[in-house]
């Protein structure tokens, strides 16, 4: 196994922290690309698990979150973490040279690797998609009646997580986790809440990739109504969508999160 920890400088010069953990022979390698709020670190037991399956892991934390650089949870224009996700793609194409490359995007992740299959999607093997921020949230309601881009520096508290996972003891360790921020501007709710899903559903049809759709059935977040939207309109002739009645929006974290791996691992294998 080979692990390394560093920065890599997005377009702008913005860096990104960086942690690559590679199994020897490597037979595909995978891309996380975490929430909002959190960072990269809270993938580490999926990270293991698919190092045991053969599989590279390249995780990041997206700009303004985590050790990476930017300022702290705010973004001018959601297309960057776009961009940022393909500056890890191709150093991750550029070390694993002919091995399927997977996106695994979780919740804001998942958005911006839905744009990223718009976009970049010829790049891929395929993507797995849990919990993914598509579509215009009930909860964002109240906020596109404001100008949140003339509200710089106005921010909202972090309220996620007691809706985030069952698991007390995993809603224990985000509450006290000094890596996840505990409020966000305004603005980024704005670009990943509403112009993000906006962009994505004037581009849905340019959505090819091969997919697994994941999600919880009692997701609390990210309203499941988002899965069935996303497998609905885009256009891969390879999709899949499966729900995990009661689980909320972690999956990956909930106690049953074996099982969703294990899920994870079988499409990924008939993918090689």
């Amino acid at each position: 196994m080979t692990t390394y920890e560093g920065l890599i400088g997005a377009a702008d010069d913005t860096e990104l922290f960086i942690r690559k953990d590679l199994p020897e022979k490597a037979k595909a390698v995978f891309v996380f690309v975490h929430g909002l709020c959190e960072h990269s670190g809270r993938y580490e037991y999926v990270a293991q698990k698919f190092n045991q399956f053969g599989y590279g892991v390249y995780r990041y934390d997206n700009r303004g979150h985590g050790k990476s650089g930017g300022d702290r949870g705010y973004i001018d224009n959601f297309l960057r973490f776009v961009d940022d996700a393909d500056v890890v793609v191709n150093l991750a194409k550029k070390d694993n040279p002919g091995l399927p490359l997977f996106i695994l995007g979780h919740s804001m992740g998942g958005l911006i690797a839905a744009c990223y299959g718009v976009k970049y999607g010829h790049k891929l093997a395929g993507q797995v998609l849990s919990g993914a921020l598509v579509i215009e949230l009930p909860s964002m309601a109240e906020l596109k009646k404001v100008d949140f881009d003339a509200l710089r520096g106005v921010k909202s508290p972090n309220s996620l997580a007691r809706l985030i996972c069952r698991d007390e003891a995993v809603v224990n360790d985000y509450e006290k986790d000094p890596l996840v921020l505990k409020e966000t501007e305004l603005k980024l709710l704005g670009e990943i809440g509403i112009r993000g899903p906006a962009w994505l559903a004037r581009n849905i049809k340019d959505y090819a990739c091969p997919c697994l759709i994941v999600h919880g059935g009692a997701d609390r977040i990210v309203i499941p109504e988002a899965a069935k939207w996303l497998y609905e309109n885009i256009s891969s002739q390879d999709k899949q969508l499966k729900f995990y009645e009661g689980l909320f929006h972690e999956i990956l974290n909930e106690k049953e999160r074996g099982t969703v791996i294990g899920d994870i691992h079988s499409w990924v294998e008939k993918r090689l």
